[in-house]
């Protein structure tokens, strides 16, 4: 990976930091990394209570900061789901994306973080339990609900992991959406619109309300051509789903930050051996509900990416980011290039 400026994260950058070095050096870098790299464990074809059971827990080594943590990472658990499909309805239990934030761009060089983090995707994965009714077939219509853990996304401290503002607040997060679509596999074309509820405790009697309301697409023209993306409108306090209001959930005085953001990504797969595209993510917090020295306004993120499938599982490829920053004393903006290879199995 390459970046010219200070980031917030030098494998995966999500927005840009001021150039605040004391030591003298470069804000710019080099380095390399293998610590995104994923295992997965898959369960499928089983029956339960009469109804279609299937499992997935998913793998990285993105979990750490320990000394050392970038040669030496530790193991994460990024999904791990539970699912009991009967006809017309099915129940998830376990931790994933948040309903009303199904997709995630198409990205390798950003898996721990997934792309347009911070820039209008709120993937974070959460604990929960979910509801799906789904009526069709070639063209379907259905309706999901779910009660999530709430979460603050707060950094714990090294040896202690306390309950967050979110958590005491008693409550579960609520979601819903509705969506319809048709096709199968990587035909899939989906549209849906949803609603997010939560609630974070104060040292008053009040709660403060997470909130948002999302439109989620994806549009696909045969095998290959893929739009896709997701966007959220009167957002607010959204830190807890990944990084919505860029991570900033609550400014000065606990004020909860509104926000609004989304992102958009075009893939073209001219054939199996190789696919490219590119996307633009933003997320734009209202500047007055933020720290006037420190607060982060609006983030943008514009990439491009080359993937190529070389046989035999190996995996080569290239990608590009310009991430344009908002700060009090101005824009700040960084070109970051990842060079990629792997195995598939």
């Amino acid at each position: 990976v390459y970046s010219n400026r200070r980031m917030n994260n030098s494998d995966v950058p999500t927005f840009v930091r001021p150039d605040q070095d004391s030591t003298g050096l470069p804000n710019g870098y080099i380095a390399g990394t293998v610590r995104q790299s994923r295992l997965g464990l898959t369960v499928s074809n089983v029956r339960a209570l009469g109804a279609l059971l299937s499992g997935e827990l998913q793998l990285d080594f993105f979990g750490g900061q320990l000394a050392g943590a970038r040669t030496h990472p530790l193991l994460r658990v990024r999904t791990a789901v539970a699912r009991l499909d009967w006809p017309y309805f099915g129940v998830l239990i376990g931790q994933e994306s948040p309903l009303v934030s199904p997709h995630n761009p198409v990205s390798f060089a950003a898996s721990g973080f997934p792309g347009f983090t911070a820039a209008g995707n709120l993937w974070l994965w959460i604990p929960q339990l979910r509801a799906t009714y789904e009526r069709g077939h070639r063209f379907r219509i259905g309706i999901q609900a779910a009660a999530l853990a709430p979460t603050m996304n707060q950094t714990p401290g090294n040896f202690s992991i306390e309950a967050d503002s979110a958590e005491k607040s008693g409550r579960p997060s609520l979601q819903g959406r509705f969506y319809f679509g048709w096709g199968e596999g990587d035909t899939e074309s989906q549209f849906g619109v949803g609603v997010h509820r939560g609630w974070i405790a104060t040292a008053t009697a009040d709660l403060i309300t997470s909130r948002a309301v999302t439109l989620d697409w994806r549009l696909a023209l045969g095998e290959h051509f893929l739009v896709h993306g997701e966007a959220f409108l009167n957002g607010q306090a959204l830190g807890g789903l990944g990084g919505g209001g860029i991570g900033q959930t609550l400014g000065p005085n606990a004020v909860p930050v509104r926000t609004r953001g989304g992102w958009v990504q075009v893939n073209i797969r001219p054939s199996f051996l190789w696919e490219f595209g590119g996307g633009y993510g933003m997320d734009d917090p209202n500047e007055a509900d933020l720290n006037q020295v420190t607060g982060r306004g609006r983030n943008v993120v514009i990439s491009g990416h080359l993937h190529l499938r070389a046989g035999g599982g190996l995996l080569l490829g290239a990608e590009l980011r310009r991430i344009t920053t908002s700060f009090p004393q101005g824009d700040i903006g960084a070109n970051h290039a990842s060079v990629f290879a792997g195995v598939a199995f």
